[in-house]
């Protein structure tokens, strides 16, 4: 899965600026991939222009029978989902979702209660998710970002800086590192980013800080991201 976000929607991390400039590598547009990416996987990809200023795209290729990707939209709130929610049935009788609703439109509702139920805790949703699972969520009526990824790291969420100052989120580490040289690191497990809150910040352990390292140079990271 792969999404992408300019500069207007999200502010590049400084710590992955500082890798891209630290060791310069080649790097590409988020144009271009995005277009990778559609013709690594074209005979099940799937992308979606969300105004000027951000893409989506997916494809069944590859993918894990337990831990599939999927995308959807409800009330101007896109959901790029991989993995899979353990507890679904009873979060569905808790957001109020009928027997069809799957893992994108429970993100959805339980976002938009997020978003409307201040101040509910981004940390106290998150905990009640149990399974494995990375997500990005894009709310289109306030361009608000909200992506996370599981505590044990079971969907693996890498996130870099292309050529052209976007943001980019994928679980191809490959994918990544083609279009953001050394602007690129690993998502922490038990973590979310949210441009409402304007910062990364661990759900698994809300009272401790996150802090980047810098990756040694023959590493592919710029960066390490950890919680301490």
């Amino acid at each position: 899965m792969l999404g992408v976000f300019s500069s207007r929607i999200v502010s590049p991390p400084d710590e992955l600026v500082a890798a891209g400039c630290r060791a310069p590598s080649p790097k590409t547009s988020a144009d271009a991939l995005v277009k990778r990416f559609l013709e690594t996987n074209s005979s099940s990809a799937v992308s979606m222009q969300i105004g000027e200023h951000v893409q989506f795209a997916y494809s069944h290729h590859n993918e894990s029978a337990l831990k599939p990707r999927s995308l959807g939209v409800k009330d101007e709130v896109f959901c790029l989902f991989e993995g899979a929610l353990d507890n679904l049935g009873s979060l569905k009788q808790e957001y109020g979702l009928g027997k069809s609703g799957n893992e994108v439109l429970l993100l959805v509702e339980a976002y938009k209660a997020l978003r409307d139920r201040a101040p509910y805790p981004p940390d106290h949703m998150l905990a009640h998710l149990h399974g494995c699972f990375s997500f990005l969520v894009f709310d289109h009526s306030t361009s608000t970002l909200f992506v996370a990824s599981d505590q044990v790291g079971k969907v693996p969420l890498y996130w870099g800086i292309t050529a052209d100052g976007y943001v980019a989120f994928a679980d191809d580490a490959d994918l990544l590192k083609g279009a953001c040289g050394k602007s690129l690191a690993y998502f922490p497990r038990g973590c979310f980013f949210s441009t409402a809150v304007g910062e990364l910040k661990s759900y698994e352990n809300p009272k401790n800080k996150i802090t980047a390292l810098p990756a040694e140079e023959e590493e592919m990271w710029g960066a390490k991201f950890k919680v301490t």
